[in-house]
């Protein structure tokens, strides 16, 4: 009785009778024999077709199911093929507007285009396999928190307020009332911790209602988020994060080392992390750059890559901690430094000149956390149900977001943060 396998699994079959099942990737005549690429979720396998086979039934990205034996051939991925006994169309295709099995590189598409035909797009090897390395960041962020103490959680999307502040926040008709999509779950996991739960994390989906339409923002992305209790300092958060980047930096490394070698991917090996503060940064980028626009208090986006080109080429880092923000530029639930009280307990992680990550140390005395709120002309009404997990005893605590698509950007070099995003939703966009 043949049995059905993977395409990836012939290797370990040859000599046998099996069935493969899949999409046709490609059609080849070469010399009177007829090749199939087949494609599944494993991979391409080589199939010989027989000889009278009606090539118009197994045109491109159709369906079939193919049974035959499995035979040594060093030119077939592999190193394997099949030779085809019986193939039998499942489901018929259409011409597709894309050719799938070329190479983004020769197919010439612009990306707009990739998105447009995003049900045939997404088949395209080299830009599915963008998601294989995307999973393994959530899998792998996942388990190391599970395994470091920290509970999962999941919190509400239509919320009453939003966290971060500013007007970059969608507004909802909410049964005649007005809500907002979640700019982050920011109140609810600080909540969680004074619940007991101590640490906790999520990985959710986050709204921002960003005009920009640029190479590095969306209006919809999955946000890494985690909170951690009984912290003595913002150096602990950072200290967490290093080790989360280190775990999935090793996870994405082992389970896709093919992937990173198709593309010359070698990721960096993370031991520590080089930390610099803001005002040694704003020195640094006017001595050594001449920038001296765009450095309020915070770094513009041509000043986080002039940053990211300093560190790699001084001290041989794709990674840098900028700490030390104005504390005027950072959410009111921010910690001001000890030292300084104009500025902040916060960070950001900069990876090839991109910020991926933002986190601080959070006020958690009741009485600081409301006058913040106060000075900076925000309402205390509906925030009580926040404000109670202080009123009634907060640890100290903090924690940070990182988006996962910026971070599967500069992983594999991408251009553009939409390469990262299954069904990208922009300024521009709203569709598939």
């Amino acid at each position: 009785m043949n049995t059905r396998i993977l395409s990836a699994e012939l290797p370990t079959r040859g000599g046998q009778h099996v069935n493969v099942a899949g999409w046709v990737h490609r059609v080849r005549d070469l010399g009177g024999v007829r090749f199939l690429l087949l494609r599944d979720r494993s991979g391409l396998c080589q199939v010989v077709l027989p000889k009278d086979r009606d090539d118009a039934s197994v045109g491109c990205e159709c369906v079939v199911e193919v049974e035959g034996k499995v035979v040594a051939e060093p030119r077939a991925p592999g190193g394997f093929e099949l030779l085809a006994e019986h193939v039998e169309a499942i489901s018929p295709a259409e011409p597709p507007p894309l050719e799938v099995f070329k190479p983004l590189s020769a197919s010439g598409h612009r990306l707009d285009t990739l998105l447009e035909h995003r049900a045939v797009s997404l088949r395209i090897p080299e830009v599915l396999e963008v998601f294989r390395v995307q999973a393994e960041i959530v899998r792998a962020f996942g388990e190391h928190f599970r395994a470091n103490g920290f509970t999962e959680i999941k919190t509400p999307k239509l919320v009453q307020a939003g966290a971060e502040g500013g007007s970059a926040i969608f507004e909802v008709n909410y049964f005649g009332r007005t809500a907002y999509l979640a700019q982050s779950p920011q109140f609810y996991k600080q909540l969680m911790v004074g619940s007991g739960l101590e640490r906790v994390f999520e990985i959710a989906p986050a709204y921002r209602a960003e005009k920009s339409e640029t190479s590095r923002h969306t209006t919809e992305f999955i946000s890494l988020d985690f909170e951690m209790g009984f912290i003595e300092s913002v150096q602990d958060v950072m200290d967490t994060h290093v080790g989360l980047i280190r775990a999935v930096f090793e996870a994405v490394g082992e389970q896709c080392g093919e992937i990173l070698a198709r593309r010359e991917i070698e990721l960096p090996e993370v031991a520590e992390i080089p930390r610099v503060t803001f005002p040694e940064a704003k020195d640094l980028l006017e001595k050594k750059f001449g920038k001296t626009e765009g450095l309020a208090g915070d770094l513009d986006t041509e000043g986080e890559r002039l940053i990211g080109q300093w560190a790699r080429e001084e001290l041989g880092s794709d990674l840098i901690f900028v700490t030390g923000y104005a504390l005027a530029k950072r959410p009111a639930y921010t910690m001001p430094d000890a030292a300084d009280a104009l500025v902040s307990a916060s960070f950001d992680l900069l990876y090839n000149g991109v910020e991926i990550t933002t986190g601080s140390q959070r006020i958690h005395d009741y009485h600081q956390l409301a006058e913040s709120f106060r000075r900076r002309g925000i309402g205390l009404d509906g925030l009580e149900w926040y404000l109670a997990a202080f009123r009634y005893g907060m640890p100290p605590h903090g924690g940070a977001g990182t988006g996962l698509e910026r971070l599967t950007k500069q992983i594999l070099s991408l251009r553009n943060i939409k390469e990262a995003c299954l069904f990208p939703r922009t300024r521009y966009r709203l569709s598939p």
